[in-house]
């Protein structure tokens, strides 16, 4: 299978990769990895850690960072910035529909038992209204790369995506380190995120919000494997990290305890899961949240970012639906394509698979993380039979996609360079407007040979560069 080396083009060295080519040749791959050492000992000191909960002992690890930034110029970013838009506001388009008229289903473009039967639909949401219609302010929407300027959409995460704060992190150590590479301005920078994601919030004010929102962002404490992250964005922005306990509802209201009292919240970033936001409407155990909460969000006085539902989209048979979605609530053409897809519920799909198992990667609906899942190609035949046996006593929990050529982004090793595969995640804000910084996560298949990037299964990050056409503008 042909892979698309982004450094290199029929062997010849890519423009864009100028900077990095004369960059590598300066210091040498020896020097590097020492520095590459130096940068991941940063990392550990500033707290940058993530937990893996399969993991017995020590779960708290650095994901490895790989020193060799993955540059994108400007024509093949805009296809990647205006795709992930696009994207964006058809599934905000397609979560009020869900929880509202359902036009979609009265149409014939998607059958309502996929949401009524869907362990992410809330009942609980149906007939509310988010400020402005939006109900997922932050996605993170996962791209892989086959070719020159050919994009494919792997997959949404429309609830609580994390991975942002990696972005940033990475280009501040790049940028200490070696603060060369950066001269000139050809380099887009990152440094917006906060601000973009501020004033998107702001943007979403609730209804009986009167003057400048307050802003805070709730975290399920720190042994939450994104817990630095949660940290990180707060003292971004510039406003409170809190927990559950630090907030109680009073008269519909919205409260966080203070040294100076009680202050009300308008705006709540919330990283916990939906079970746990509220005891009175979901998981009536949860200690996490806050009882009350989802009643003052109805009654206009807190808008939650993201709203409790948005899981609807992240399901992976939804999203064989995305397309049609945005031809439908858009009346455009899908910019970036997904990958094609077969839904093993539907009986012909799922003969397909089953006859081609060895040649597919098959997916748990629900699943993340790179975990549940079966990749074809590199998998024994003892581990095809058992996922065979999978499908065909729960085929509706599985989809199946081909095994793509993914692209491939050159990586540091102690035998030097080596190609490795690398998907993207840029993560796109929704306020007033929809947009995103010029960057995104850059996951590495660190394993030679393998396709799975994500850091629960060993995957590492690096840089990622969107080049600027005027040098001069981004200085």
């Amino acid at each position: 299978m042909s892979m698309y080396n982004e450094m290199f083009r029929d062997s010849a060295l890519r423009a864009e990769y100028a900077v990095i080519d004369a960059w590598l040749k300066k210091h040498g791959p020896v020097a590097l990895l020492e520095r590459q050492a130096e940068a991941e000992e940063l990392f550990r000191r500033i707290g940058i850690t993530f937990a893996v909960y399969t993991e017995g002992t020590d779960p708290d690890r650095l994901i490895p960072f790989d020193m060799v930034p993955r540059v994108f110029n400007e024509s093949e970013w805009s296809i990647v910035e205006r795709g992930s838009i696009q994207r964006a506001n058809a599934l905000n388009c397609f979560i009020a529909d869900v929880y509202g008229a359902r036009n979609i289903v009265k149409e014939g473009i998607m059958p309502e038992e996929m949401i009524l039967k869907n362990p992410a639909y809330l009942k609980q949401m149906n007939g509310y209204r988010p400020p402005n219609d939006i109900w997922s302010h932050i996605i993170g929407v996962d791209i892989v790369r086959t070719g020159e300027g050919q994009f494919y959409v792997l997959e949404d995460n429309c609830r609580t995506p994390s991975g942002v704060s990696y972005v940033l992190q990475n280009r501040e150590v790049m940028h200490r380190m070696f603060p060369d590479l950066f001269e000139g301005g050809h380099v887009r920078p990152v440094d917006g995120y906060g601000e973009l994601l501020a004033t998107a919030m702001q943007d979403v004010a609730p209804a009986n919000c009167s003057g400048r929102p307050t802003l805070a962002l709730l975290t399920p404490g720190q042994y939450n494997s994104a817990y630095y992250e949660h940290y990180f964005l707060a003292d971004l922005m510039g406003i409170e990290l809190v927990e559950g306990s630090d907030m109680f509802v009073e008269d519909d209201i919205v409260y966080m305890r203070t040294t100076n009292g009680p202050e009300r919240v308008d705006v709540l970033y919330r990283r916990l899961d939906d079970d746990f936001m509220d005891p009175e409407v979901f998981f009536e155990g949860s200690t996490l949240g806050v009882p009350g909460i989802i009643r003052a969000m109805k009654a206009g006085n807190i808008t939650l970012v993201n709203a409790p539902g948005t899981g609807i989209a992240d399901d992976k048979s939804i999203y064989t639906y995305v397309p049609d979605m945005i031809r439908f609530y858009l009346n455009e053409e899908p910019i970036i394509e997904n990958v094609p897809t077969y839904c093993c519920e539907r009986p012909d799909e799922l003969k397909y698979v089953l006859d081609h198992l060895a040649e597919l990667v098959v997916k748990e609906v629900h699943g993340s993380g790179g975990y549940g899942m079966l990749v074809g190609p590199t998998s024994t035949p003892e581990q095809v039979e058992e996922f065979r046996a999978k499908l065909v006593a729960n085929p509706t929990n599985y989809i199946a996609q081909p095994t793509l050529a993914l692209s491939t982004s050159p990586v540091l090793t102690p035998d030097g360079m080596s190609p490795r595969h690398v998907d993207l995640r840029p993560f796109v804000i929704s306020g007033k407007k929809t947009a995103l910084i010029p960057s995104g996560l850059t996951r590495v298949a660190l394993q030679e040979g393998s396709l799975v990037v994500n850091s629960s299964q060993g995957g590492g990050v690096k840089d990622t560069w969107v080049l600027s056409s005027d040098r001069t503008s981004h200085a």
